[in-house]
């Protein structure tokens, strides 16, 4: 590890390593400094230097583009004076990308540089299989690796049950049953949690409360719970990212009301893996899965293998998934087009400018 990243003060507690300093080189030459994103906010961002944080502007960097956007996460090269400027951002590892909550046809990035996403989901409440899922689907997509954290294990008879009803929503994910309240799969937890770490789920899940466990103190504010839904307020109202005691960063995020796919198709692949298996084995390779004969899938389902509702759940994300990137990519055809435009029209002034000079 470099020498000037250990001091105090320095960038390791938020992830710097020796790859990103080889990254950055350009940079450090031409005067910059690094620094990592914590939050964003009307143009302007709170990051960490080595020397501390600052507030930095972001409108060298600003783009059309909301998922090439800086984001909590990012790490970028800072122009430093008396109004310091995010002059570049270096290359993402990966980024967390949902659809526009508005709908529009672009993406939103969530946070960038993550290494794991804890999909939290509370045991107080009743199951929502669907939403977890989709926050699984948006977590493989993203190319970290997700945790599905089951909290308040404390208000349930029976979390063990619980846990194994959750893993068959999570083919090769590590479910981990939590309470804060008790320190039940604290530890576990823990120790599976690497890295800059993403705190994914609804207002009411437990984010914050589990995430001042795994800080080891009341760093991130929580609130009530609505008894009668178990939805709580969003008392995140900002992503933040925090340094973990034991090593890693934490970022906690508001509660997420609308989690809509775009360009997801790898992280549905990995949530539906076995319908995936199973579709294989169909006798037509377009199989529909609906009335084909020597369809795998409706076999399984028969049979007791493969639940419909995974299937229903499956095709319903597939859908939406496919219209929201389809969208995107028309947007991102007419902006091709509109620059090819502006190209054309700006070689024809220049060239008018040309004649009547000569």
């Amino acid at each position: 590890m470099s020498s000037h990243i250990s001091l105090p003060g320095g960038l390791s507690a938020y992830g710097w390593d020796d790859e990103l300093e080889r990254a950055f080189a350009p940079h450090r030459a031409a005067g910059l400094v690094p620094a990592r994103i914590a939050t964003v906010d009307r143009g302007r961002c709170d990051a960490v230097t080595e020397s501390g944080p600052l507030r930095a502007g972001t409108s060298l960097v600003k783009t059309a583009d909301p998922v090439a956007s800086p984001c909590t996460g990012d790490w970028a090269a800072v122009r430093p004076g008396a109004e310091p400027e995010i002059a570049a951002l270096l290359p993402r590892r990966s980024v967390i990308v949902r659809s526009s909550p508005s709908r529009r046809s672009h993406g939103q990035a969530l946070a960038a540089n993550v290494d794991t996403v804890a999909v939290v989901s509370s045991l107080a409440t009743a199951s929502n299989p669907g939403r977890v899922e989709r926050l699984l689907a948006l977590a493989w997509e993203s190319g970290a690796l997700p945790v599905l954290v089951l909290t308040k294990a404390d208000a349930v008879a029976d979390p063990t049950r619980s846990a194994d009803d959750a893993a068959r929503l999570a083919p090769g994910v590590s479910v981990i049953t939590t309470s804060a309240e008790t320190g039940q799969g604290l530890d576990a937890l823990a120790g599976v949690l690497t890295g800059t770490v993403v705190l994914l789920g609804p207002s009411g899940a437990g984010k914050s409360t589990l995430g001042n466990a795994l800080l080891g103190a009341e760093v991130l504010a929580t609130g009530a719970v609505r008894a009668q839904d178990g939805k709580g307020r969003h008392t995140t109202v900002r992503r933040e990212l925090v340094p973990l005691p034991n090593g890693g960063v934490l970022i906690d995020t508001p509660g997420l009301r609308g989690i809509g796919l775009v360009d997801a198709d790898d992280g549905l692949q990995q949530v539906f893996a076995e319908i995936e298996q199973l579709a294989r084995d169909c006798r037509f390779a377009d199989c529909s899965h609906e009335r084909e004969p020597g369809c795998a899938v409706q076999a399984a389902i028969a049979s007791g293998e493969l639940d419909q509702r995974r299937l229903a759940s499956y095709r319903k994300l597939q859908r939406e998934n496919e219209w929201a990137t389809s969208r995107s990519d028309a947007r991102a055809q007419r902006e091709d087009v509109k620059k090819a435009i502006t190209r054309s029209l700006r070689q024809t002034y220049a060239f008018r400018d040309r004649q009547r000079r000569s």
